[in-house]
């Protein structure tokens, strides 16, 4: 595109992913463009102006700036994508409807006949709202906070089988929060919510322990921007590059988390772990001791395990907010079942396994003078409800960090 201007337009742009996925399909001079409202109207009367997207709060705003609207993005209300033409035209197109029913088809997730519960009415509801419509959706209910359909009434629409969330409720930074607790919709067939960070949203988390098929944001955003690609360039691009994409992105966003009895090595196979990866590795437990000001034993000591158990939580669902890191635990940690949430929000659990007879208990507050075999028989069954692979470290520990470096890169990009 060579000079012309290739980014994405919004107001506040600090957690997008826009600019690797556009880097990925060739357009090397994306970038992020943050306007205030004032600003708008002049900016698009640059007349270097390539292609650009457009994100909350301008998808609106944006179309009498226009010279034209694709019908498409004229149906739905909003426009995500910008192309000006070799006559020096601005196009507005929508490609968050390709890339909604790319997200629901890949999650094996059929709109057809189906009723459809949407929540928020925001510009990600309108599409989403077009898109069950162009599928032959039964019935549509959007579900607002001052609509005639809203969250004191949704006991009105327990029939719903696909059930959409377009709000940012769950969104990092304020992940563990849901819009509504999907127990008020027992008869769900689909789940899709359009955060893509948490990988796993409250909602989705909950879905997924029902068996119900679901999808986060992250498929529809790769494969919009592919469409708008395919609009800023003129040439198609094949579908296949929406799954190496995604992968690609799944392996970087995903953090590896360790779980294990106490003295399994979490620690010492989670250093390794990191500079084999150059991935930054946070040990909970120090975490713990900083925020206490004093050592894990004497934490025991003054507030007992219950005291130490609630601190070991806030820190798990704070680190667990992060994205691609090495995040090692402590080795009660799954005796708290909530904890299982903030950890594989965004990771993917490995147990390490070793012998009993190997593991050390100095300086271990719940291992000296224990039982180590009636402890592992009581967590036995609570690490394999939390991993998502068991990794065996009797061999060196650099040989465990690379089984799990193998094994992450073959399966987080899943």
């Amino acid at each position: 595109m060579g000079e012309k201007i290739c980014g994405l337009v919004g107001r506040r742009l600090g957690h997008s992913w826009s600019v690797p996925i556009h880097a990925a399909l060739g357009c090397e001079g994306y970038r992020l463009i943050e306007l205030e409202p004032d600003a708008l109207a002049s900016f698009l009367a640059r007349p270097d102006i390539g292609g650009l997207n457009v994100t909350i709060p301008y998808k609106r705003d944006v179309m009498p700036l226009c010279d034209a609207i694709d019908p498409a993005a004229e149906a739905i209300g909003s426009v995500n994508t910008i192309v000006r033409g070799a006559d020096g035209k601005l196009t507005g197109y929508n490609t968050d409807i390709d890339g909604f029913l790319y997200m629901a088809r890949r999650a094996g997730i059929s709109l057809a006949g189906r009723k459809v519960v949407i929540l928020g009415s925001g510009g990600a509801s309108l599409t989403a709202r077009a898109a069950a419509r162009r599928e032959g959706a039964r019935e549509i209910i959007v579900i607002s906070r001052a609509g005639p359909d809203n969250y004191e009434n949704l006991s009105r629409h327990a029939d719903a089988e696909i059930l959409v969330n377009t709000t940012p409720v769950g969104m990092y930074p304020g992940n563990g929060a849901a819009p509504v607790d999907l127990n008020a919709f027992p008869h769900l067939t689909g789940v899709l919510d359009v955060i893509y960070n948490p990988r796993r949203t409250a909602l989705l988390l909950q879905g997924s322990a029902r068996g119900i098929p679901c999808s986060d944001g992250l498929p529809m955003l790769v494969a919009q921007a592919k469409r708008a690609e395919e609009l800023f360039t003129g040439r198609p691009i094949p579908d296949s590059e929406n799954e190496r994409i995604l992968s690609q992105l799944r392996r970087e966003m995903t953090s590896i988390i360790l779980i294990g009895m106490p003295g399994s090595g979490k620690t010492t196979v989670g250093e390794a772990l990191a500079r084999l990866t150059g991935r930054e590795a946070i040990d909970l437990d120090a975490r713990i001791e900083e925020a206490a000001g004093c050592s894990i034993p004497e934490i025991f000591a003054a507030e007992g395990e219950s005291g130490f158990r609630a601190r070991e939580a806030a820190a798990a669902a704070e680190a667990g907010k992060r994205t691609g890191v090495i995040l090692l635990t402590g080795g009660g940690i799954v005796k708290t079942a909530a904890n299982y949430a903030a950890l594989h929000q965004n990771g993917r659990i490995y147990q390490l396994v070793r012998d009993l007879t190997l593991l050390p208990t100095e300086g271990r507050p719940l291992s000296q003078g224990a039982d180590l075999a009636a402890m592992w028989q009581e967590r036995a069954p609570l690490y394999q409800r939390f991993r998502d692979a068991e990794i065996d470290n009797s061999g060196t520990v650099d040989d465990t960090a690379a089984a799990i470096w193998r094994e992450f890169s073959e399966h987080s990009g899943d």
